[in-house]
């Protein structure tokens, strides 16, 4: 497609790099910013850089949070002794969403996946077993996709705390194999945490 303005097409091209977003989506995203005043393009790329720059990771669970520590984690009615293990933010945000869960989370910033060269390492998967270690846990729930990646990082993570004192459980296989825990619905999501079995049962070690 030709653009009448090298402009035009340089925010076209950047708004088409985001995910779900084609040429067509990303140009009526470009003719609407053009058309509006221009404080709403100016507070667009404001809040974009503020996100960016004022974002922290937290320190304890490592979900995003405007402070060194999340709310989650700051909160002293939830109980920090059950630790619910996720892929990534927006699974939190989908558990939190079910209003049924009342412990805390760890974020692994991903899952083991050789074809992309994710392993072991490169999440934070260390950082879970040195917190069991340090940390009065009792129960770690692993809530990650049921995918052969979400399942070999399972396994890995059993491995690694099987000798220490904390209970491994999964969620509930009511999530549907292949599934990824944000695009499930909030019921299903709910009752797979409530009904979760111990590791050993639902993956057979």
């Amino acid at each position: 497609m030709n653009y009448p303005s090298i402009h035009l097409e340089n925010v076209i091209n950047e708004f088409s790099k985001l995910p779900g977003v084609g040429n067509r989506t990303a140009l009526r995203f470009a003719l609407y910013l053009l058309d509006e005043d221009e404080r709403t393009s100016e507070q667009l790329a404001e809040s974009i850089r503020k996100m960016r720059s004022e974002i922290k990771l937290c320190k304890h669970c490592f979900s995003v949070s405007d402070t060194e520590e999340c709310e989650v984690c700051r909160d002293t009615h939830r109980n920090h002794s059950l630790v619910c293990v996720v892929e990534n933010i927006r699974d939190v945000m989908a558990i939190e969403n079910t209003n049924s869960y009342n412990g805390v989370y760890h974020v692994l910033g991903g899952v083991i996946s050789p074809v992309d060269g994710i392993g072991a390492g490169d999440i934070k998967i260390k950082e879970l077993v040195e917190r069991i270690a340090k940390e009065d846990i009792e129960e770690i729930i692993l809530a990650l996709p049921t995918t052969m990646e979400g399942d070999t990082t399972c396994f890995y993570i059993n491995k690694m705390v099987k000798d220490m004192d904390v209970k491994v459980s999964a969620i509930a296989r009511g999530v549907s194999i292949g599934d990824n825990i944000e695009y499930t619905d909030e019921v299903t999501l709910s009752r797979s945490i409530l009904n979760r079995l111990p590791f050993d049962k639902i993956y057979g070690r």
